[in-house]
């Protein structure tokens, strides 16, 4: 391909990128963009701050967080503490009342004496006391713990209900796992791995071309044999299906079209597929000589963290807010102690009535806080999601400004400016809150009508007809590919935001055309750093799952440890979080190098756009990436020298 060819600009999206003698990075000087759209966030910020507020002042995340007990006291703290569990007296009361209680209380509860208990008692009883043992006193029998507060078990008349143990509410535990792998190098791996398919790639395509023939061959020794895949059905004998002529042909029809779209994505990519894997490359030295980027992941988890936490606590006291209402339940006592309000019976869990039911039914939904609960969940979960949206483009745009300021440095790592990340997190904080809260924003929208549509489509999914699933499905599909793009133009937006200081709509579309007249060269490197993402998430994920197999099945025990796998109930357990947590660690980081391999990319398109080799244009991009282009600088700059 000639030079030419590789550098004419395709008019429909706009000109290439002009020379500047004096850009060398990411531009300095720079103004604040996109100001009306940080005004707007920093309101909703402010609205989100006060509402987390009135929750905070009117809701008890208790009516949720812990049980009550017939007279309306909390289990597991105040007079209950050490009592954190809820015993029901007589279990099938709620199972046989539950239309007559609904009726009467306006909501389900369960019309039996419940009482706070430190665990559940194993034993049963089924009959009244004194019906069969007339001289045994009740003291005698139960244990006061196991009764409620009011009663007396001095009582020789009492007579005690069904007491059936029910399962405890659960009490929250939180389990701190520490990581088994320190650190790891499987990007480095990934890359070794990528380089050894590129230089064997000819042996690939001899050891393909001799499965083909092996297929062909086994496909005519058994192209008389009677037996089909419709004779033999489905059997756990996977060997049987190896006798049949049709599984060859299947396996010979598979490794051909493999063959061939190998064959054809080397002939006709293969200076790209090389290019790919030179800024792979590329991409390792940037984060070599960056290391503090990849703890720029923990950042944003630390603030994803803090929007999830404050989100989740929101939410729980905007739904326990205004107070809560009781009514009283007569099961074995009288309403003389309780008081009647406007012909209701209302109580006083701890006061009015400390020897009847006294349960609750609903939270007050009188006044203007309490009528808008769900408008306010609304805009707990609207500024949710803008908040992490921007959480994570903050993230973006800060790697993308440390990253450029690598590749735009003449001589690295000499050029390359003092705490990058931390300059680029400054910047962007500084000028540019508004063009990031402008791209989630955006973001969010979409994704708002994508949790509408799921929402109709659960509660309407008995009465859709199959036309109507249909047009749901293909909505939904439709506003998964716009999410996923707006996600694509986002991200290539805040690279240029980083790198040239220009508002979002007009990054956006910088960043789109220049793209688009390489949309080639943007397709194969998607699917080249995806396929090696994949590998070093699968080695990561692998070699954590595996060692921790060994050691939580006691085959590897450490020197001085006192861990033994016979501890463990399920071992199965421990593997699956340090998996789970590996895969999320092994996320995180990988995500610092795919944005450095997008951010670089960006900048060598446009390094080829705006410089040609001469003296006064010299290329920034490395010796290997004009190796693969057939391109070199015909001098170095004055004092400065190329790696």
């Amino acid at each position: 391909m000639g030079k030419k060819q590789e550098t004419k600009p395709d008019s429909e999206y706009g000109e290439p990128a002009e020379f500047d003698p004096a850009f060398n990075g990411p531009i300095k000087k720079r103004g604040c963009t996109d100001i009306l759209c940080c005004i707007l966030f920093m309101a909703v910020i402010l609205g989100y701050i006060a509402v987390g507020i009135l929750a905070w002042l009117f809701g008890d995340p208790r009516h949720v967080l812990y049980p009550r007990n017939s007279t309306g006291w909390f289990c597991g703290i105040g007079p209950n503490k050490g009592q954190p569990n809820l015993l029901y007296f007589d279990i099938l009361k709620c199972a046989t009342s539950v239309n007559v209680m609904a009726t009467a209380l306006n909501g389900f509860q369960c019309p039996t004496t419940q009482v706070c208990v430190d665990s559940c008692p194993t034993q049963f009883w089924a009959v009244g006391i004194q019906a069969y043992f007339p001289n045994v006193k009740p003291k005698d029998v139960f244990n006061q713990s196991l009764c409620v507060p009011s009663i007396n078990l001095m009582n020789t008349t009492l007579v005690s209900p069904m007491l059936l143990p029910f399962v405890n509410f659960p009490v929250l535990a939180f389990v701190f796992i520490r990581d088994l792998v320190n650190g790891f190098n499987a990007r480095e791996i990934g890359v070794r791995i990528f380089e050894d398919f590129a230089s064997s790639w000819p042996w690939i395509l001899l050891v393909s071309l001799a499965g083909i023939w092996h297929c062909y061959w086994e496909y005519a020794n058994y192209k008389q044999a009677s037996a089909t895949i419709s004779n033999i059905g489905f059997t756990t004998n996977f060997a049987v299906y190896l006798q049949v002529q049709e599984t060859w042909l299947a396996f010979l029809i598979i490794i051909s079209v493999v063959e061939a779209i190998l064959l054809l994505t080397l002939i006709f990519l293969r200076t790209r597929i090389l290019i790919a894997i030179a800024l792979i490359q590329e991409s390792s030295k940037a984060i070599s000589h960056m290391m503090s980027s990849l703890l720029y992941p923990l950042v944003t988890f630390v603030l994803l963290l803090v929007c999830v936490a404050y989100w989740g606590a929101t939410a729980l006291y905007l739904a326990t807010s205004g107070g809560p209402i009781y009514k009283v339940v007569a099961l074995n006592s009288t309403l003389n102690d309780c008081k009647m309000i406007n012909g209701t019976v209302d109580c006083d869990p701890q006061v009015s009535c400390p020897s009847a039911s006294c349960i609750f039914i609903k939270y007050n939904n009188e006044g203007l806080f309490q009528r808008n609960l769900f408008n306010l969940q609304i805009y707990n979960v609207v500024a949710f999601l803008w908040c992490v949206n921007f959480v994570i483009a903050l993230g973006q745009c800060t790697l993308a400004g440390a990253f450029s300021s690598y590749y735009w440095a003449f001589t690295k790592p000499a050029d390359i400016p003092m705490f990058p990340v931390c300059g680029s997190f400054i910047r962007s904080l500084r000028y540019h809150v508004g063009s990031l809260a402008f791209g989630a924003l955006i973001l969010t929208l979409v994704q708002i009508v994508r949790m509408i549509l799921e929402y109709i489509d659960h509660k309407t999914k008995a009465a859709q007809n199959p036309c109507a699933r249909f047009i749901l499905c293909c909505l939904k599909c439709c506003l998964w590919c716009l999410e996923k793009f707006i996600k694509f133009i986002n991200r290539n937006a805040y690279i240029m935001i980083a790198i040239y200081g220009k508002n979002f709509c007009v990054s956006a579309k910088n960043a789109f055309s220049l793209l688009m007249r390489n949309v080639v060269r943007v397709v194969v490197l998607d699917k080249v750093t995806d396929l090696l993402l994949f590998f070093g998430k699968l080695l990561v994920v692998a070699g954590v799952g595996i060692l921790s197999f060994f050691f939580f099945s006691g085959r590897i025990l450490l020197p001085g440890s006192t861990f033994r796998s016979e501890t463990l109930n399920y071992y199965w357990m421990p593997i699956i979080t340090v998996v789970f947590g590996s895969y999320l660690i092994a996320h995180g980081f990988f995500s610092v190098y795919n944005m450095c391999v997008d951010t670089l990319f960006l900048c060598f398109l446009e390094d080829l756009e705006r410089n040609d080799g001469s003296l006064q244009k010299p290329y920034f991009m490395s010796k290997n990436l004009m190796k693969i282009l057939n391109k070199s600088n015909k001098a170095q700059k004055k004092g400065k020298g190329k790696d």
